[in-house]
């Protein structure tokens, strides 16, 4: 199966499938929806093959496939996956059919097509895998940029009350960061010997203020995406305002794009300005995971708080990339998974509470658990997987962050523990206030809250929760696949792990 372009299939799949989806009759919404989550499940199906075949003790990239595109410029449609690339795929390719059923209902409160809005959602799926999936510069930047479209689309004709606001804000802050990655594609390519394919650019050399004005370019651009402080403004809004599912999609893995482009296209292709600028990448991050924090305790939106936790923990994702070990980064790329599946755990499970509700104000719940008691267990496991509880999988990537940040640079990672207390503050807040307590009379006549849940919900949670136990205790089949692309990450910047302690080498 080595030979079958899996990449190419998988980034196009999903578009043919919303191009049907979106012409199917308005008045078979039912019929939409099917399709596109049987849809959703062939690639998954595919993933999983294309994961199987994956040889984690092979070479660096493997399931290449190009094509010609741009002759003139030297840009082709490549693709290629390596360890890293691999995880986020098939992050994808689970959360897709998950959201897809969570937001059965999602679009019907809408005078929107229902058919587009399912269409939107494959559309999105097809730029995502593109992002992951490209090895040519030039076709990475026009998967980032396309990518916000269909977002722009669920959040502003979909969302809520502040959608309109909150699109645009989206929109917009990633556009500039873009213009800052363009402004360095093109750097590139004139001072990179004209061409955009990553692997002849990673052997170009560069003058040092030409390489560091090019890190910073696609730096901001993808510190925008992650988002980390101070660029993080647009998420609270755009989390909030989107539908569930469709947040649940922009925390669990747009934001992974900023992360994924700096260990992708930052360290390998701009080594020494790397170098430099990790402190400054350092300081970000450690501000993030405190600021973050201490926003999510004052939230009193239910979204609002658990977008403001994304920020922190991207700080210490950022933390983990910067650190230049082996252990640090590999926990931040897990990290990038496992946030993925417990921040798309909770959001959604916060988006069963809103529809059930009418709405996301903390003082709207108090005393839930009594009305819907496996609702609220669900919500109690999402919650301690947020907060990186021992025997969730959040919890391992934390701990392979702290310690490899830890065996180089001790101060940043005794203040990033004290993200750790405050995540436990704000978690447990939030599920003390809403689900536990003396039961809040006004949810007695609320009809929907009344309702347990569903099978189907039932459907949605029960791989998420599955997969955040199973990592949580035993992490290596998926960490085997990542090591080795770290390991090669941090040699393209010719970092090596620290040497043992004269008391380890006696031992």
């Amino acid at each position: 199966m080595s030979d079958f372009p899996f990449l190419p299939v998988l980034v196009g799949a999903p578009l043919v499938g919303a191009l049907l989806v979106a012409f199917l009759p308005k008045a078979k919404p039912v019929l939409a929806k099917q399709v596109a989550f049987v849809w959703s499940l062939l690639i998954l199906a595919l993933t999983v093959v294309m994961w199987v075949s994956f040889d984690a003790k092979g070479t660096r990239f493997q399931f290449r496939t190009s094509l010609p595109w741009i002759d003139a410029w030297d840009a082709r449609f490549t693709f290629a996956a390596d360890g890293i690339s691999l995880v986020m795929l098939a992050l994808i390719a689970l959360l897709v059919p998950v959201v897809i059923l969570a937001s059965w209902h999602d679009a019907e409160h809408s005078r929107r097509s229902i058919p587009a809005y399912f269409a939107l959602l494959l559309t999105l799926e097809s730029t995502m895998l593109g992002v992951f999936a490209a090895a040519d510069i030039f076709l990475f930047y026009v998967f980032f940029e396309v990518m916000l479209v269909p977002m722009y689309f669920l959040i502003g004709s979909y969302g809520g009350a502040q959608r309109q606001y909150a699109a645009v804000k989206f929109f917009l802050y990633s556009l500039v960061g873009g213009l800052f990655m363009l402004a360095s594609v093109i750097g590139l390519w004139v001072l990179g010997g004209n061409t955009f394919d990553w692997e002849k650019l990673l052997a170009a050399d560069f003058s040092t203020g030409a390489e560091r004005w090019l890190f910073l370019g696609f730096f901001v651009a993808f510190a925008i995406k992650a988002p980390f402080f101070p660029f993080h403004t647009w998420l609270p809004d755009a989390g909030s305002a989107a539908p569930a599912g469709a947040a649940a999609l922009l925390v669990g893995i747009l934001d992974k794009v900023g992360t994924f482009g700096i260990l992708r296209y930052c360290l390998p292709l701009f080594p020494e300005a790397s170098k430099y600028f990790a402190p400054l990448g350092l300081v970000l991050a450690l501000v993030g995971i405190i600021y973050g924090a201490l926003l999510a305790v004052g939230q009193q939106d239910l979204k609002r708080l658990v977008a403001y936790t994304s920020i922190a923990h991207f700080g210490f994702i950022g933390i983990g990339i910067f650190a230049f070990t082996t252990q640090a980064g590999s926990g931040a790329v897990l990290y990038m998974l496992n946030h993925g599946l417990a921040t798309g755990l909770l959001f959604l499970v916060v988006g069963m509470f809103v529809a059930r509700r009418g709405s996301a104000l903390v003082t709207d719940f108090g005393g839930a658990g009594k009305m819907v008691p496996v609702l609220a267990g669900v919500f109690f496991v999402a919650g301690m997987a947020s907060l990186a509880l021992p025997g969730t999988s959040p919890f391992v990537s934390e701990f392979l962050v702290l310690i490899g940040t830890f065996t180089v640079n001790k101060p940043v990672a005794i203040i990033a523990t004290a993200g750790i207390i405050l995540a436990a503050a704000y978690v447990l807040w939030m599920i003390q206030r809403t689900t536990q307590g003396t039961l809040n009379p006004a949810l007695e006549s609320v009809t929907a809250m009344r309702k347990d849940l569903s099978l189907r919900e039932a459907a949605v949670v029960t791989p998420l929760i599955v997969l955040i136990l199973v990592l949580g205790v035993y992490p290596k089949p998926v960490l085997d696949v990542i090591n080795p692309a770290v390991q090669a990450t941090l040699s393209d910047i010719g970092k090596k792990d620290p040497a043992p302690t004269s008391a380890e080498g006696a031992r």
